[in-house]
């Protein structure tokens, strides 16, 4: 299911990067709507954790049609994606006998009944996500194969979810390697890319004042630090375009795996599309009505 860090997709010059982000994400669905209206098209996706799942309906059906798919589930069903764990799974979680506070199956279910596409083969776009293997602590790209599977590896966050088995072996979220997995995309030959990021890298850190907060930055610079460095040593030849989210996020802030709250989303979804929408056309310059450019 994964490849190295060096096979190409044939004539690759456009990729759609999505990173994670819990359910910040749904900014990601507004990028894209901006991004469709333009008539800019992907020869690739690439996606991590929540960028993972948005990234390969995107993929399945890119068109706007599609996009108003997604924004539907993130208003009216992305609440129940992971169910809620009763007052008896949470002291077991937290006494040590569950290695998570909720269990995959709901998100599995959900995946499986929503997503236009169910392998990787069956994509419009080509499509790869990445999860970190816990068995040997490696980088793991999917490519190919049942789809729903490696999204829940990706989208594996550790303490929320247990760890995704796939074919024997172990995943926890790809955010742990790769949370913006920009190099990837260079790596397979694309001269331009779009990020579509959740927000974090827009802000700087707060300095931790709360005992909550000190690992929860420290985390967030481990996954920056990747695509920071990448970002300042760009090849020469590669453009890229980092999407804005629309919206500010207090970075020690735990609501971002707060699921069953998703009220913001439409405000979310929203607000990425009105920044991203004045961001493309800053570049390329406002778009004809009804005209597509890209």
């Amino acid at each position: 299911m994964s490849v190295t860090p060096e096979a190409e997709i044939p004539a690759a010059q456009v990729a759609f990067v999505l990173g994670g982000g819990g359910k910040w994400g749904a900014v990601e669905v507004g990028m894209l709507r901006a991004l469709v209206e333009r008539g800019i098209r992907p020869d690739v996706v690439l996606g991590c954790s929540i960028g993972a799942i948005n990234g390969a309906w995107f993929a399945a059906d890119p068109t706007a049609a599609g996009v108003d798919a997604m924004q539907a589930f993130w208003q009216h069903q992305a609440s129940s994606v992971i169910a809620d764990a009763g007052w008896m799974d949470r002291v077991r979680s937290v006494v040590g006998r569950k290695p998570s506070l909720f269990e995959s199956a709901s998100l599995r279910d959900a995946l499986a009944v929503a997503l236009p596409a169910g392998s990787f083969e069956a994509l419009t776009v080509p499509f790869q996500c990445v999860a970190a293997c816990i068995d040997d602590a490696s980088e793991t790209w999917f490519t190919e194969g049942p789809l729903v599977e490696a999204l829940v590896a990706s989208s594996a966050i550790p303490g929320l979810l247990p760890p995704a088995e796939v074919a024997g072996r172990h995943y926890y979220d790809g955010g742990l390697v790769n949370s913006i997995p920009l190099d990837r995309a260079v790596a397979l030959g694309c001269t331009e890319v779009y990020v579509l990021q959740v927000g974090r890298v827009e802000q700087s850190l707060p300095v931790p004042r709360r005992l909550h907060q000190a690992p929860l930055v420290a985390f967030e610079i481990a996954r920056r630090h990747r695509f920071a460095t990448f970002l300042a040593g760009l090849p020469d030849d590669v453009v890229v375009h980092v999407l804005p989210s629309g919206h500010t996020l207090a970075m020690d802030d735990r609501r971002q795996l707060a699921w069953r709250k998703m009220d913001d989303a439409a405000a979310m979804m929203a607000g990425a599309h009105e920044a991203s929408r004045a961001y493309l056309d800053d570049v390329f310059g406002p778009a004809d009505e009804g005209q597509a450019t890209g």
